[in-house]
Parts: C-alpha cells; structure tokens; sequence
C-alpha cells in the first residue's frame, strides 16, 4: 500500500500517453479507478517490476494478474488457443523509465503461469505490438462488461505447452 501514490502516478502518465498517441478512450481521465487499484494490492494481484538505482527501489511497470475465469472472456469474436485454466494480465503499465518494461512484466508471468490472456484497445498499438512481440495470439474481440460505451477490446492469448 506504501507504493499506491508512485502507482497512481504511473496510471495517470500511461493515461496521458495513450491519448497524446491516438487512444484517449482506452483509459479515458479515471480508469483504472483508485478503488480497483486499492482491490488489486488488498487481492495481492498487483505486481509491480522494481528495480534499484542509488539505492533506491523504483517501480519500472506495474500489472494485476487475475485468476480465475474473467466474465469478460466468455463470449469471443473468434476463439481462444484452448479452453485450459489460464490467468489474465489487467492494467499493464510502464513507469516509462527503461526500455521493454511491459514485455517483462509479460514474460514473468508467462514463466510464473504458462497460459495467460489479456486485451487491448484497438487504437492500442504500442500494447498490440508488445503482446504479438512477445508471441501472444490475436485470438478475436471481446465486449468488456464493465463499460458503458466504447467496450471492443482485442483479445491475446499465449500458452507455453
């Protein structure tokens, strides 16, 4: 919880930067709301990519990983790999100061996990790139559940067999 202003921040500066690159609906000015981001630390799904530079930890990236079935992923404009129990990677950011911080964050759970879904925008395109990069399957769209309006998402899945 110590760390919740320094995630806050990183939320906050992922939301500028999604709308200065053409995607100011993502996120909009409020998401993820500071409740969420309170649950997910309560949750212990939050997790966070540190390094330490002068002796001093400094948050890189920031992701939850849920378990779990998500509702959201019921209903798929396409298919997904397979139907085997899987984890979800929610909220990805990168504090923005080391290269390929978003990738890691994947990676790691990748090797912590093996089969992970996620989603992004469709104007996402550096999230896009990240996820196909790092061997992800464009897998088809979902309709976010939690939304009012602009809820078409792409949905991603890798599975290390």
């Amino acid at each position: 919880m110590q760390d919740l202003p320094q995630i806050l921040k990183n939320y906050a500066r992922a939301r500028e930067l999604m709308a200065r690159n053409g995607n100011p609906t993502q996120w909009g000015n409020t998401f993820p709301r500071e409740e969420v981001v309170r649950e997910d630390i309560a949750e212990h799904r939050m997790m966070l990519l540190v390094d330490v530079q002068d002796g001093d930890e400094r948050i890189l990236a920031q992701f939850a990983v849920c378990s779990g079935e998500d509702p959201t992923y019921r209903q798929i404009d396409g298919a997904w790999l397979d139907d085997d129990a899987y984890v979800t990677i929610h909220r990805i950011t990168s504090a923005g100061l080391v290269r390929h911080a978003a990738r890691d964050c994947i990676e790691w759970t990748l090797k912590h996990y093996g089969n992970v879904r996620a989603d992004t925008h469709p104007n996402n395109k550096a999230m896009q790139h990240v996820f196909e990069s790092a061997g992800f399957a464009r897998c088809g769209l979902i309709q976010l559940l939690d939304r009012p309006t602009d809820t078409t998402r792409i949905a991603y899945q890798r599975h290390e067999w």
